[in-house]
């Protein structure tokens, strides 16, 4: 199958396309590098990967490079932490809309004049930051409030246009939501805004690799944002990877909806407990303070995970520890070369 992934210099996206390569799929990429600048991944030279750096908003370079693809995965998308949802709070919405928009406005066209079958559409665990239901079961984007954040709300707006698309124009689609991505390869955004936590700063906003970044400077007491008691799904990417890759080759998958996650809930101390503690090998004493948190810091995702299982028999089994024995390292040889 040849697919077309948006956004393939992405942090999800880089996970992705390995895993679709290792089983024999061909890829055509597209990233304008606007979130790292220039990256190298590992697939550059496989002969089944076709990249072309350009904007996924061009709708004419779109309908050229999707015109022979099978199957289309929408991953294209300003992303980042909680700081990022305050920074670009309109860009995250504007710049993103335009994004879908052309993507969608491409695969139609594909799909009416070409060979496309499919469109793939990351969304987010954002679409149900209102909700007051847990575990969060597919549908409750639905019921619930809208997300107060444009990013939320903006993903959102990703899921209806799948659903507009198919209604109007039949275009088939898989709605995926991945939740709390973390793994190696997310390194410091061009755009990012620096942000003093205690006696580091910080320029990603995401709690894995910024407590992971504070503990290995030796920040003590660790500077948490908010009371620590946050709950989410930390889920490894190679897992997401192969959840997102069974939902492009299932017939089961068609005009559906899937959250990918572990099913195993984390605190924030709990998480910061185990870092500490990863990186001390127990010789220290973990200390903590809790900072003012951000405004759209969520303070529980819990997806309800039973229907990737029943349906497509996905589930995310590597654990939070084993994740962390791979991304400590990691992210400690960025620090030294200065690439967080």
């Amino acid at each position: 199958m040849k697919i077309l992934v948006t956004g393939s210099a992405g942090f999800i996206t880089g996970y992705l396309v390995g895993e679709l390569l290792k089983h024999g799929h061909k890829i055509v990429g597209i990233d304008n590098y606007s979130k790292y600048g220039k990256v190298v991944k590992s697939y550059d030279s496989n002969p089944n990967y076709q990249f072309y750096e350009g904007d996924a908003k061009d709708v004419n370079l779109m309908k050229e490079i999707i015109s022979d693809c099978d199957q289309v995965v929408a991953g294209a998308a300003m992303i980042g932490g909680i700081s990022y949802f305050h920074e670009y709070a309109y860009d995250l919405l504007a710049e993103n809309e335009r994004i879908v928009a052309s993507t969608f406005d491409a695969s139609i066209w594909a799909f009416k004049n070409k060979k496309l079958k499919k469109i793939n559409v990351l969304s987010s665990s954002m679409v149900f930051e209102s909700t007051n239901n847990f575990p969060t079961a597919e549908g409750e984007q639905l019921k619930c409030p809208p997300p107060l954040s444009t990013y939320g709300f903006q993903k959102l707006a990703c899921e209806y246009y799948a659903k507009g698309a198919y209604e109007q124009y039949q275009l088939p689609y898989t709605i995926i939501r991945p939740f709390n991505c973390i793994g190696i390869g997310e390194k410091r955004a061009l755009g990012d805004k620096e942000i003093l936590s205690g006696n580091v700063k910080l320029a990603m906003s995401h709690v894995v690799p910024d407590l992971v970044q504070k503990v290995l400077k030796g920040q003590d007491p660790l500077h948490l944002l908010g009371a620590g008691n946050q709950i989410r799904h930390y889920t490894y990417g190679g897992d997401l990877a192969k959840g997102i890759r069974i939902c492009i080759e299932s017939e089961k998958s068609i005009n559906e909806d899937f959250n990918l996650s572990t099913p195993l809930s984390t605190t924030v101390i709990e998480l910061a407990e185990m870092i500490w503690n990863k990186v001390y090998k127990g010789g220290k004493l973990f200390r903590y303070v809790s900072d003012t948190p951000f405004e759209y810091d969520v303070q529980k995702r819990i997806p309800n995970v039973e229907k990737a299982k029943r349906v497509l028999a996905f589930e995310a089994n590597t654990s939070l520890s084993t994740s962390l024995d791979e991304i400590i390292p990691w992210i400690k040889e960025q620090i030294a070369i200065g690439g967080i």
